[in-house]
């Protein structure tokens, strides 16, 4: 602070002597100094000719002013008051946090496990009664078809009339809940046998789906994946080709169904290169690759080798390893080179290119298979197989012969039926898609046979015959993430806490800072959204520590500190010295801030009176009572609920009987603010400048409380206020603020983004403890919202009655939250937006020509900037921008990067393969027939031990 009596430059005006309260004033300011740029969340800005004693003055002047209009009509203190009168009504105990996260990932596994099951025994009861009957003639509502007519006004063959009608349940969608209806993939065709018999049969599910959603409305889609192509869905709703015509869709190629058909998988394609693949060989060639990578999901490890007279790798830095099948990785360069024409020779391979890549300690070491992507092949190559791959066969071959001639066919059939796998030759491009899925079926074998159904958000079920390990398909069902949330408590998690999930992979299945849409209206997807790393979001855990214990399935607690991000990430975080509380198990974790929780000791039935006030509101993502599980309660309130579960008559409401009870002691400690505010409304004396319009309340509980003095411009509190509201997933903002404040201070805050909504309201909050301790739990924050213009006129009258003199740069004058009018634009606006030059010299503090005073107003969160009246208010200051400039490529970075790899888990159960496999279904046309020595020896290695 530059400010000084041996300054003169600074001081138009004659100065008074020195005293003693200026040094004093003095003295506090360069306390401040070393702490203002951690402190101050507002700061308030003019031009000014004064001394430091009258800043702090006009400071206090302000702070008063303030405090007392907050307090009063907020009615914090009558509130704290009525909590202090209750307080041996109120025990505090320290949450076990590692039994609640265990109690939450064993509901979350149950309810998984419960949503799909009876999909399940459905299917597979459908199939054991059906025959599968060749000619069989059916008509089913085709997705796409369905309410089109032809020339003459007719319903299309397979379309139909199909009731829809819009429900807000399904993003207002137009649906049928009545029925399902089926999609089948363009390439195929809509009346082929299998489709026909398949869709036949799995009418079945239309009963299971309707009577599923009436026993749980949470839920959203069920589906039915079949193997054969065709994809069932509930409710029935209409689909719509793109701009070709096409759609694209096909079931097979999803995550759901590809993780739950078959186990992991290692998978190496060899792709031929050499000067025979050229022209649409070469197209079908890359087109297979790419539908191959389609297949492939987080759980899944791969590579690709081109070859012609030798081998490379597609991607060199990848030589002798393999990577995750996650999106980045497969989006790989399919350029490969060319030369001379050169049949495959597999004496090329060396065994740690193929046949040991699972001794390498990467992948997922569970089913392992080879692409051999070529257009022939001179032998069968038997002495490689039987030196590195029998009589185990652990790594099955799975031979693509592009193009139509059919030379080299018998070959490329001998290796796989030698080595269970499956021979497709394919000529067209329309070809490539149906036969790579031949290989899914194949993998799926050892999994239906051991008849497991593996929850993995879908299940897998098998059909009736139990020693063909033929797949049926995949049967799920969509949960809502607001589902996952429903069962956290977040009343005991603290005001900052907060509970999140991730997959093996250390992707996240949710989050509360994980916010996948974008652009206006939050309607587009962020690319590669559902494949977000831990690490990416929480930013504290560098050495991935968290993550790791968490994906290893490690329990136990740990803590570290961590940073406070403002209006999510959008201001720049500050260090906190929190030391958040941290469980894992199961792939759950809690972060808690608050350890301690309230813990009453008895029901307060008389609260219930108070609780059915009009201006009483539950939040509405917490479950107070299970209104879902049985239909006669799916249309009560949470408060109509809670009445019901009180009255006993009900013994099937299930409610969360520890939560009422805290609300209800909520609902009548708080009840007299009700009275006290509308004294204050009757009142006409009171507010007559209508300057403060809302006051509001809110518990831990998830209770709130709004009276308006005056009608505002705006709604205040409402769902679509995101961040002002109690979520399933955090506590409002201006709750969080509070309590982070010194108790006994108001924050005052704009709404979040106020400049480019110009919102033209202060919102003034502090938190109401429940004891006298400093580390009391906070129990609950009360505030008012007041118009942004009678914030101002207060700011000015405290400084004229300061006598402290403004000059005429007044107009350029900046609050963070506003700028004098008329000029309002920089309202809402980060004070280094506004005033670049005066925050950078701010946080130089020292470096400058211009003086500054900084004093803190008392019971606040803001602090006041006074700047010397010598400025040039024609000159505008604005951020200083650095030009970045390209930086080389390093091609070692890049190596680095993909064979970098993070703790991953693999999953608990695998089926690489199974005794009663018949290996001998392994693909090719009717008319192939193997070599008389090529059968011989197939026959051989299928009866050698295993």
């Amino acid at each position: 602070i530059s400010h000084t009596a041996e300054d003169p430059a600074v001081l138009p005006h004659p100065r008074p002597a020195p005293r003693t309260a200026e040094h004093v004033a003095m003295n506090d300011l360069l306390q401040l100094k070393s702490s203002c740029t951690l402190c101050s969340d507002l700061l308030l800005v003019c031009v000014h000719c004064g001394y430091v004693c009258r800043v702090k003055l006009w400071a206090s002047a302000f702070g008063g002013e303030m405090k007392s209009i907050s307090t009063k009509y907020s009615g914090s203190q009558l509130l704290q008051k009525k909590y202090k009168e209750f307080e041996r009504a109120v025990r505090v105990e320290e949450i076990d946090g590692l039994r609640l996260v265990k109690r939450l990932a064993e509901n979350m596994e149950e309810m998984f496990h419960k949503k799909a099951q009876r999909l399940v025994e459905a299917a597979e009861e459908a199939h054991l009664q059906h025959e599968e009957d060749p000619n069989l003639q059916y008509e089913y509502f085709n997705a796409v078809l369905i309410n089109e007519v032809d020339e003459e006004g007719n319903s299309v063959e397979l379309g139909g009339e199909f009731i829809l009608q819009p429900n807000d349940h399904f993003n207002n969608l137009s649906v049928n809940l009545s029925l399902s209806v089926v999609q089948v993939p363009t390439n195929m065709y809509n009346k082929d046998s299998a489709i026909v018999n398949g869709v036949y049969w799995s009418e079945a599910l239309n009963k299971v789906f309707v009577d599923n959603f009436e026993r749980d409305p949470s839920l959203i889609w069920q589906y039915f994946g079949s193997a054969k192509g065709f994809f069932r869905q509930y409710p029935g709703i209409k689909w719509k080709p793109d701009e070709h015509g096409v759609i694209a869709f096909d079931c097979r190629n999803r995550k759901w169904y590809i993780q739950a058909a078959t186990s992991p998988k290692d998978v190496v394609i060899l792709v031929d290169v050499s000067g025979s693949m050229k022209g649409l060989r070469l197209t079908i060639a890359r087109q297979t690759v790419s539908s191959i990578l389609d297949t492939l999901g987080d759980d899944d490890f791969f590579n690709i080798i081109a070859y012609n007279e030798e081998l490379h790798y597609v991607e060199p830095c990848l030589n002798g390893t393999l990577v995750q099948a996650d999106v980045t990785n497969k989006d790989v360069s399919l350029s490969f080179s060319f030369s001379r024409r050169s049949l495959l020779n597999l004496h090329l391979l060396s065994s740690s290119l193929c046949f040991q890549f699972n001794e390498t300690g990467r992948g997922s070491e569970c089913s392992q298979a080879i692409m051999l992507v070529t257009d022939g092949a001179v032998d069968t190559y038997d002495a490689i197989f039987a030196k590195y791959n029998w009589p185990e066969r652990k790594v099955r071959i799975f031979p693509y012969l592009i193009g139509r001639e059919s030379a080299f066919a018998d070959n490329l059939k001998w290796m796989a039926c030698a080595n269970k796998g499956y021979f497709t030759q394919i000529s067209t491009l329309a070809d490539v898609q149906e036969n790579v899925m031949e290989y899914l079926h194949v993998l799926s074998r050892p999994k239906v046979i051991d008849r497991e159904h593996d929850t993995v958000w879908t299940e897998a079920y098998i059909d009736s015959t139990r020693n063909r390990g033929i797949l049926l398909g995949v049967v799920g069902t969509d949960v809502p993430v607001s589902e996952l949330l429903k069962t956290i408590p977040k009343y005991k998690l603290g005001i900052h806490g907060y509970a999140f999930a991730i997959t093996n992979n250390g992707y996240i299945l949710t989050h509360p800072d994980l916010r996948p849409l974008y652009g206006d209206g939050k309607k587009r997807r962020k690319p590669n959204y559902s494949s977000v790393d831990l690490s990416e979001v929480e930013w504290e855990d560098k050495d991935d520590t968290l993550r790791n214990a968490m994906v290893n399935r490690k329990t136990g607690t740990f803590s570290m500190e961590v940073k406070k991000s403002v209006d999510k990430g959008v201001r720049n975080p500050k260090f906190r010295n929190a030391q958040p509380h941290q469980q894992a198990l199961s792939g759950w974790s809690l972060r808690m801030s608050q350890r301690k929780y309230l813990m009453y000791s008895s029901y307060f039935v008389t609260g219930l009176h108070d609780l059915e006030h009009p201006d009483v509101a539950l939040a509405d993502e917490w479950t107070y009572c299970n209104t879902d599980e049985h239909p006669e309660h799916r249309y009560l309130s949470q408060i109509e609920a809670i009445k019901l579960y009180l009255s006993g008559h009900d013994p099937h409401l299930q409610c969360d009987k520890e939560l009422i009870q805290e609300v209800l002691f909520d609902a009548v400690v708080t009840a007299p603010l009700e009275a006290y505010w509308t004294s204050l409304v009757l009142n006409k004396s009171e507010n007559s400048d209508k300057g403060v319009e809302i006051a509001y309340l809110g518990t831990r509980t998830g209770l709130s409380r709004i009276n308006l003095f005056v009608l505002p411009d705006e709604d205040f509190l409402t769902a679509e206020d995101k961040e002002g509201v109690f979520n399933a997933d955090h506590f409002p903002l201006w709750y969080k603020r509070a309590a982070e404040q010194v108790p006994g201070t108001f924050v005052y805050s704009l709404p979040f983004n106020t400049g480019s909504e110009n919102k033209s309201v202060v919102l003034a909050s502090t938190a109401i403890q429940l004891l006298d301790e400093r580390k009391s739990p906070i129990a609950a924050a009360v505030g008012i919202q007041m118009k942004l213009e009678f914030f101002q006129r207060k700011f000015w009258t405290a400084s004229r009655q300061s006598h402290l003199a403004i000059s005429a740069c007044l107009d350029y004058a900046h609050v963070n939250i506003w700028k004098t009018l008329p000029l309002l634009s920089q309202t809402g606006k980060f004070f280094g937006e506004a005033e670049g030059a005066v925050m950078s010299k701010l946080l130089q503090m020292g470096s400058f020509k211009r003086s500054f005073v900084i004093q803190q107003i008392p019971s606040s969160n803001l602090f006041m900037v006074v700047v010397d009246n010598k400025c040039d208010c024609s000159i505008g200051y604005t951020l200083s921008v650095i030009a970045l400039t390209s930086a080389a490529h390093n091609e070692s970075l890049k190596c680095e990067r993909l064979k970098m790899q993070k703790d991953r888990r693999r999953p608990d159960t695998c089926h690489p393969f199974h005794p009663e496999e018949n290996s001998m279904e392994c693909g090719g046309t009717v008319s192939l027939t193997l070599s008389p020595v090529a059968a011989l020896l197939c026959i051989l290695l299928a009866l050698l031990p295993r």
